[in-house]
């Protein structure tokens, strides 16, 4: 019996576990935990103020419940703010993802000295922050002092309207976000291409593959998941666009430009109805929610699809 009691005595005391050793966790987690709570006030506190007439102006507000939405959901200026978005974020993401991944694949295949002074040139873009991007380029395309338009002349193109222009605005703005981060969807690309196996393509050389059957059966498939995290980040950020478009034209001419981010602004701030403003924050949150839980569920079975051709 005493041998039996020192025994469970010993077991006892193996189980009991620190208290730094059980709090641990806990520590692990609490910076997560914290950064959620401070992230969920204030979604908490806009969904709140989206259901009353709050305003900077008034120091009162009264509750209004779905009116702010019914009135926003059946206005042609919210739809049009939705239209804006959607083509920005295409047009803008399509361009950088494109031209990314071929200057990506471009570095990839030279591999040589000038190739990583090129890498080192083309990031360049990527540090200037997008307002002074913005600044340089209004300057660049000015039509009396431009180097643009300078250029342009030599081809008898005179004062080309760019930003001015409610056809030409989109394609301005484009081209300056396409400028300014080109570079990062370029960079990701040529990660994943430096870190493809070689074997795959050793054994497709050695069976005689093209190099355009290499690219669509093998580098295509295994690079997908880049290209799927290039993708999702360049995207969420083309949907909010704010300081290209409110640098380069403020919404204009007229409302060309006036995207859901660029309208909530001018409501929020210039016209002071901040309930009436939020919902067009909330509803571009649960745009951006959407879209990237289909871009991640694509990159997840992309990332399988990609380990079974490595191995």
């Amino acid at each position: 019996m005493k041998e039996q009691n020192k025994n469970s005595t010993a077991v006892n005391e193996l189980n009991v576990v620190p208290f730094k050793t059980r709090m641990r966790p806990y520590l692990i987690v609490a910076p997560a935990l914290l950064i959620t709570i401070g992230i969920m006030i204030p979604f908490i506190m806009s969904i709140y103020y989206s259901l009353t007439s709050y305003s900077f102006r008034l120091p009162n507000y009264s509750f209004v419940g779905l009116k702010n939405w019914i009135a926003i959901l059946s206005s042609g200026a919210f739809w049009k703010a939705v239209w804006v978005t959607l083509r920005y974020a295409f047009f803008s993401t399509a361009f950088e993802m494109l031209l990314g991944m071929g200057v990506a694949m471009l570095l990839n295949n030279l591999n040589n000295r000038f190739s990583k002074i090129l890498r080192v040139a083309l990031i360049f873009p990527l540090m200037v922050a997008p307002i002074t991007a913005t600044i340089i380029w209004q300057l660049m395309l000015n039509n009396s002092v431009g180097i643009v338009e300078k250029f342009l002349n030599i081809f008898g193109v005179y004062n080309f309207p760019w930003a001015a222009g409610a056809s030409t605005a989109m394609m301005t703005v484009v081209m300056i976000d396409v400028w300014v981060n080109t570079s990062f969807c370029m960079l990701l690309v040529l990660a994943g291409l430096q870190s493809l196996p070689k074997s795959p393509f050793e054994s497709a050389k050695i069976d005689g593959g093209s190099p355009w059957f290499n690219f669509r059966n093998l580098t295509l498939p295994m690079l997908k998941p880049s290209l799927y995290i290039a993708l999702l980040f360049r995207l969420m950020a083309a949907l909010q666009e704010y300081a290209i478009i409110f640098g380069l034209t403020k919404g204009g001419p007229g409302d060309t430009l006036m995207n859901l981010s660029l309208t909530s602004y001018q409501t929020g701030f210039q016209f002071q109805k901040f309930g009436f403003a939020l919902p067009y924050i909330l509803v571009l949150w649960v745009f951006i929610n959407m879209v990237a839980k289909q871009i991640v569920k694509r990159q997840r079975a992309a990332q399988k699809q990609a380990a079974g051709l490595e191995e």
